[in-house]
């Protein structure tokens, strides 16, 4: 039987506004990644993924089908299958089709029209699956159902989202995964590896401006949800490689002196100050190794290297020591 009822967390509303604000009073300004997903956002990510120059879905959902037998051999049985930002769910189809007796499913999306998307589409083609939606920030902890049908839990973070954060905070992030996984679970993470700069910054400026109207969709969300006036067309999007950091910095630039009011706040701008608005590190193995054995979790299996550009990486709780 599936379960379709959307578990809500916190105040996603209020979250945004504080959230907001303390951005934008930091020096240097800036704004989460996470709030790009509203429903028009998420729309605009899923053609993006369509463009010529954005190669990551692409492949990455090559590396999922060329090695989906394998990688469901070393998940096992009767996976509660949790995805970290489920998007529209595409890719999962292919993993919950190719696992074998998936227990459940759990997308966990801020967005819940995202949510609401996902769970509709993929309940369709398993409708026997019980679907188990979470409304909810990822990147804090999670309260999952327990479930006796479970025999692990697999979490499932496609898409090289990991890189939007800052070593800090994906530190943080893969010590809460390691706490969700429990003893015996297991996380399957895609991650974009270093390659020619060019073809990464490209992905990131596509020539439709797709990726410009994505990331200016942003203030337009909070001038909706929160009473803001920023004006769109006094910002522009910049996304830039950085190779001393391996990674891309997009920043929404001021055109032009300016103040806008959010929440009853003011903030001036002057002429090409920014808003940085996301990372997106590029990663080399070593240094995702590194990154997972301080959180305590460890490499279970690799697909994808250097040929491919992008990597999948299965990753279970390390031993402990003696």
């Amino acid at each position: 039987m599936s379960v379709v009822e959307r578990t809500v967390v916190a105040d996603p509303r209020a979250a945004l506004r504080a959230d907001v604000l303390a951005g934008l009073a930091h020096r240097p300004r800036r704004l989460p990644s996470k709030y790009f997903y509203d429903a028009r956002g998420s729309a605009l990510f899923e053609a993006i993924t369509v463009q010529p120059e954005y190669y990551l879905t692409r492949v990455e959902r090559e590396l999922l089908a060329r090695h989906i037998g394998a990688i469901s051999a070393a998940v096992g049985p009767r996976a509660h299958v949790v995805e970290y930002g489920s998007g529209s769910g595409v890719k999962t189809e292919c993993l919950l089709d190719a696992l074998e007796a998936p227990a459940a499913y759990t997308p966990v999306e801020i967005s819940g029209a995202a949510l609401d998307d996902c769970v509709a589409r993929l309940r369709l083609r398993f409708p026997r699956l019980d679907m188990l939606p979470l409304q909810a920030d990822f990147t804090g902890p999670l309260t999952l159902r327990r479930l006796s049908s479970a025999a692990r839990r697999l979490v499932f973070f496609p898409g090289s989202t990991l890189g939007n954060f800052d070593d800090a905070e994906a530190l943080a992030l893969l010590r809460a995964m390691a706490a969700t996984l429990g003893t015996d679970g297991l996380a399957l993470v895609g991650i974009d590896l270093v390659k020619d700069p060019a073809i990464i910054e490209a992905a990131y400026n596509d020539a439709a401006g797709v990726t410009a109207a994505f990331t200016l969709n942003l203030l337009a969300r909070i001038n909706r949800e929160l009473g803001a006036d920023f004006d769109l067309a006094g910002f522009a999007h910049q996304a830039r490689y950085v190779a001393a950091r391996e990674r891309i910095e997009t920043r929404l630039v001021s055109l032009r002196p300016q103040a806008v009011r959010v929440a009853g706040q003011r903030f001036e701008f002057s002429a090409g100050q920014d808003i940085l608005v996301e990372y997106s590190h590029k990663y080399r193995d070593a240094r995702f190794t590194a990154l997972a054995a301080a959180a305590g979790l460890e490499v279970a299996g690799a697909w994808g290297g250097a040929a491919e550009g992008f990597g999948l990486r299965l990753l279970r709780r390390r031993a402990p020591a003696g």
